[in-house]
């Protein structure tokens, strides 16, 4: 999502002490191997977590903005790959789901911010973060509440360690409990906080929980601008600069053409391929960014809030999906 609000670059902590010549040769080597279709997203981030705590990020001032459009880019190319109809009914099969997680998930992350007295702003940023779309969504609604820097970089920390777990153990747990296509794709896209780990794991379990969870996440995260008003009424905040993700009209504008256009299918193949191997370049990013001194600035008391929350979220969509769905 677009914000003109300044992320915040965090210095690095690593295990050796190589020279700035020799991490950019470690990381362009990376970089290279996660553009492959060798390498898959769980791999991909779990490589960047590897880089992060060994050699470090050289071009960590970068980064947010290289996983901002990258990501933004890849699912936009992820769109050829789906019908439009059968997103149409995930939609609405993940819109209950939705509303009533978004709103649950912002409540019990109030009641939990005062009782933990966590700072107000951080709290806030946390909840938002679980209940819609992770760091998309703290970026989007940091201006509106007036966050400083380090409330920004301990939610984005909280949310990033949390996507991390969530890429490599939500497909164990649903290949445990034998989930559907369609009920993975649904969890995946209420529990999971950031569309990168939504569809990094979904491409895992298999092409219908791609789609499901792509389309039903995209479509939480129009929840930004909602959210964004209230956030101005309720940090009595009187600007009006809201965030508003506009590529998910492209990503709507690609199903519709893979959909209706025959000639757009010849050349679908190759743009899912590409848009697979930049959603693998993305979590590579996301997990490069995550240093010893980014998790150490998260604090204990943000990270049980932001853990619980998502326990909470996650073992209720589960049962939802398993049991309603």
């Amino acid at each position: 999502m677009n914000t003109h609000h300044p992320i915040p670059v965090y210095k690095t902590g690593t295990l050796l002490h190589i020279n700035h010549t020799g991490r950019k040769v470690i990381f362009v080597i990376c970089v290279a191997l996660c553009a492959t279709p060798f390498v898959s997203p769980a791999i991909a981030l779990f490589l960047g977590l590897i880089v992060a705590q060994v050699s470090g990020h050289p071009y960590l001032h970068l980064n947010h903005r290289l996983t901002h459009w990258l990501l933004q880019v890849s699912v936009v190319g992820l769109g050829f790959g789906m019908n439009v109809h059968s997103a149409m009914q995930a939609g609405r099969e993940g819109i209950l789901f939705t509303v009533v997680s978004i709103s649950s998930t912002l409540v019990f992350g109030y009641l939990m911010g005062r009782w933990l007295n966590i700072d107000q702003k951080t709290s806030y940023l946390i909840s938002s973060g679980t209940a819609i779309c992770g760091g998309s969504a703290i970026a989007a609604i940091s201006p509106v509440i007036k966050a400083d820097e380090k409330q920004i970089s301990v939610a984005l920390g909280c949310v990033f360690i949390l996507n991390s777990i969530a890429l490599f153990v939500f497909p164990v747990i649903g290949h445990y409990f034998n989930l559907s296509q369609t009920q993975f794709g649904l969890w995946c896209a209420i529990a999971i906080h950031d569309t990168s780990s939504v569809v990094g794991a979904a491409s895992k379990y298999g092409n219908h929980a791609l789609e499901v969870a792509t389309t039903v996440k995209l479509t939480r995260a129009l929840w930004i601008i909602p959210i964004a008003f209230l956030s101005t009424f309720i940090f009595k905040n009187n600007s009006k600069k809201i965030s508003i993700p506009y590529f998910i009209a492209l990503f709507i504008m690609a199903m519709v053409a893979d959909t209706y256009i025959p000639a757009i299918k010849i050349v679908s193949p190759y743009l899912i391929t590409v848009a697979k191997a930049g959603l693998s370049l993305t979590l590579f990013l996301i997990g490069a960014g995550l240093s010893k001194m980014v998790l150490a600035s998260v604090g204990f008391k943000p990270l049980f809030q932001g853990v619980v929350l998502w326990g909470l979220i996650s073992a209720t969509a589960l049962y939802a999906v398993m049991h309603l769905a």
